[in-house]
């Protein structure tokens, strides 16, 4: 694959989905929550598909003034289990050695709150992978807000631009890679994209963690 761009300074990477999955775990304690304020379970296929913005961001909409009830009760069976259910996405550590290898700048940025997302980079041993570890809650505001680009990026030199990639697996990480002026960069195994990316399209889409280690 030709890419038509630089090799870039620093890379900003999702974390669910992108070099992680934790989606069973999520969707469990997702249902937790659901069925105590009385609402029906979701499936997997529906939070994988529907699960975007922080919980701090999308709770008061969904569950109104028992919000923060309901965000008790969901990080309460998150925690439970999501060390144990935690796995890397196939081609993850390729695509991070790669990358380390031509001395890029990594960084994650992810709408999973800091706490749980920091104990899981320590989990797998990848902490010292990345310069930053920012999650929801970390910043003023979450993705696809710019707050957690720049904190992710603060103290390197490094400001956002074409020299910046973020690696996303859906339309919230491409719409933050376009308002902070990155390169949006897919990873998703799917040739045909849906509605979500048609106002913010990738600049790059790669099929999984494995081309994007070729490229480097």
């Amino acid at each position: 694959m030709t890419v038509p761009l630089p090799s870039p300074e620093a890379i900003l990477f999702d974390w669910d989905n992108t070099l992680v999955d934790n989606w069973p775990v999520i969707a469990a304690a997702l249902n937790a929550a659901l069925t105590a304020m009385g609402q029906a379970a979701w499936t997997e296929a529906e939070v994988r598909a529907r699960v975007r913005r922080s919980a701090r961001e999308t709770f008061p909409e969904m569950f109104g003034d028992r919000a923060e009830e309901a965000e008790r009760i969901f990080y309460a069976a998150f925690a439970a289990g999501h060390l144990a259910g935690l796995a890397p996405m196939a081609g993850a550590v390729a695509a991070l050695d790669a990358a380390a290898a031509r001395g890029i700048y990594l960084a994650v940025v992810s709408n999973k709150h800091g706490g749980f997302l920091r104990a899981e980079a320590d989990h797998l041993g990848w902490t010292g992978r990345f310069g930053r570890i920012v999650g929801a809650t970390d910043t003023a505001a979450d993705k696809p807000a710019p707050e957690p680009v720049l904190a992710a990026l603060e103290g390197t030199g490094i400001a956002p631009g074409l020299s910046v990639w973020f690696v996303g697996d859906a339309g919230i990480d491409m719409e933050c890679a376009a308002r902070t002026g990155c390169v949006p960069v897919l990873v998703r195994d799917e040739t045909t994209l849906g509605a979500e990316f048609d106002r913010w399209p990738p600049r790059l889409h790669l099929p999984h963690c494995l081309a994007l280690a070729s490229l480097f």
